[in-house]
């Protein structure tokens, strides 16, 4: 194990990154932490899990060549989106979560908790990563059948 910060760390974690991580990227205030987290998936400390929808985001936001380059510089597992992740979609949309016009961000946790991945790191606080919508987020979860998720945010 491997201490970074206040955790200590196992190798091989699975983490589903979401659009917020890596449009970071270039951004003065989480450049450092996006390479600190892209440095330890090189060193294997974490296997990195990108949805089609995730790459769709990029690639629909007029995101900068730099931003999909710095990506490109780590191997990660690209997933498609199935109906068991739409189905789980609905039901955190039914319990209005977030709102409508931030309906993506439903959709990146019903797939990180479809995948059981380790860990969703999210940098946007807002409507993922705080400490209102993730208990509700995993109170539907456990209804409909599935496990928690652990959401990190970039100080955690």
């Amino acid at each position: 194990m491997e201490s970074v910060g206040y955790f200590m760390i196992k190798q091989g974690i699975k983490v589903y990154i979401e659009t917020s991580v890596i449009s970071g990227f270039g951004r003065k205030r989480f450049h450092n932490d996006l390479m600190k987290f892209f440095d330890l998936i090189r060193e294997g400390v974490f296997i990195p899990i990108i949805s089609e929808h995730t790459l769709s985001e990029l690639y629909d936001d007029d995101t900068p060549i730099e931003v999909i380059e710095n990506l490109n510089t780590i191997d990660y597992k690209q997933l498609a989106t199935t109906d068991e992740m739409i189905n789980l979609y609905d039901k955190y949309m039914e319990k209005r979560i977030v709102d409508e016009n931030f309906k993506s961000d439903a959709m990146h946790v019903a797939i990180a908790t479809i995948l059981k991945v380790d860990v969703l790191v999210s940098w946007n606080l807002k409507h993922i990563a705080n400490e209102i919508t993730i208990p509700l987020f995993n109170k539907v979860s456990i209804k409909e059948g599935y496990t928690t998720l652990e959401i990190k945010n970039q100080r955690r």
